[in-house]
């Protein structure tokens, strides 16, 4: 009688959540560190004291390793803000952004190329930095509407995220300086507050 040496199936090891987030964190500050297509799973075995195979087994490939670590850390949802108006909402979320700005910057740069290759390198970028931000400015526009501050058919409202966004993106690329908080300030008195009606 011959026996069955057929080999059982590959099992995945179950990690701890607190394991599972300190390698998500070291994947993250890795790309923040190297860029995406210079990491390797060898760096992120190095960083995290893992095994190659373990992460191969776990998350099959580089891809899908950074997009899950990107995804697992979208927990840092805008506290809500309400400072009474709408100018003070808005400097006050500008102020939060520029102290975060250069963790977030240097993600964003690290995925820049890659995430126009792949989309689900996109989507776990987009829920972890981008659609938390949305959703928060959404809510102080609308509660602003809501105040009689802004009429809910102002043009310029649907706008507001792109002129944020591109004014701490373009400063660089033009003046080579750095947005910072008391130059954003100053964009919002001359740009944005008046393209919202807002003196």
């Amino acid at each position: 009688m011959s026996a069955d040496t057929s080999a059982a199936p590959t099992r995945r090891t179950r990690l701890t959540p607190e394991r599972e987030r300190e390698l998500f964190t070291a994947v993250v500050d890795l790309v923040r560190e190297q860029g995406y297509e210079a990491l390797t799973m060898d760096a992120v075995a190095a960083r995290t004291k893992s095994s190659k195979a373990t992460l191969y087994r776990q998350w099959e490939s580089k891809p899908k390793l950074v997009a899950t670590a990107l995804r697992h850390l979208a927990d840092k949802i805008p506290a809500d803000v309400d400072t009474g108006s709408l100018a003070g909402d808005l400097r006050h979320m500008v102020d939060e952004f520029i102290d975060h700005a250069s963790e977030d910057t240097a993600l964003l740069n690290g995925l820049a190329h890659a995430v126009s290759k792949d989309s689900e390198l996109w989507q776990a970028l987009y829920e972890l930095h981008i659609r938390p931000g949305l959703e928060a400015l959404d809510t102080v526009l609308q509660r602003a509407v809501e105040r009689g501050e802004l009429t809910p058919d102002n043009p310029a409202k649907e706008f507001v995220p792109h002129l944020i966004i591109g004014a701490l993106g373009t400063r660089k690329l033009i003046e080579n300086r750095t947005a910072d908080a008391e130059y954003m300030q100053r964009y919002l008195t001359a740009v944005v507050l008046p393209a919202l009606g807002v003196v």
